[in-house]
Formats: structure tokens, sequence, C-alpha cells
């Protein structure tokens, strides 16, 4: 397999990950927080193997691209489940005052 088709490998599975929606809302706390780690450390080892090809210097506009696909697809589901985790906290704190 060559970098090039290495690189569309890791954009798909991206792209595959944004597409294994969860439901967050049925969700502890706990189970959130662990998913948000779960989502980052995903996330840090993408970068890697992305990077790891960039040393090859193949592809720039390729490794560019998987790279912000990579940042936009973990920033939207970091903030999604952030806004239910944050929900769920006001809800439980709120509800023990």
């Amino acid at each position: 397999m060559n970098d090039i088709d290495k690189i569309q490998n890791l954009v798909n599975e991206i792209n595959s990950r944004d597409q294994e929606l969860k439901n967050y809302q049925s969700m502890k706390i706990e189970e959130l927080s662990d998913e948000i780690r779960r989502i980052i450390t995903t996330q840090y080892e993408t970068i890697q193997r992305i990077e790891e090809l960039e040393l090859k210097e193949t592809q720039s506009d390729l490794i560019k691209y998987a790279k912000m696909i990579c940042r936009n697809s973990t920033e939207r589901r970091i903030a999604h489940i952030q806004k239910i985790y944050f929900d769920k906290i006001d809800i439980k704190y709120k509800n023990h005052k």
C-alpha cells in the first residue's frame, strides 16, 4: 500500500468515526468523561500516524487535509459531548442545593 492510499484510509477511518454516533444522552457523567478521553486518545494516535507519513514528505496537501479532518471531527464530537456533559452536571448539582 502506498502512502497516498494510507492517507486516504486514515481519512476514511476518521470519517467513519463520525458515523458511529452513540446515545450520549443516556450515558452517565463518568461515561461521558471516559468517552471524551477515548476520543482525544484516538485523535492523538491518528495524528501520530499522519505525522509519520508527513516525515516521508508525501502529498503535503493531502496530509494537511487529513489533519484538518481529524481535528474538525474530534472538535465536533467533543463539543457535542461537552454540552450534554455540562447539562448533566448542572442538573445533578443544582438539584442537590
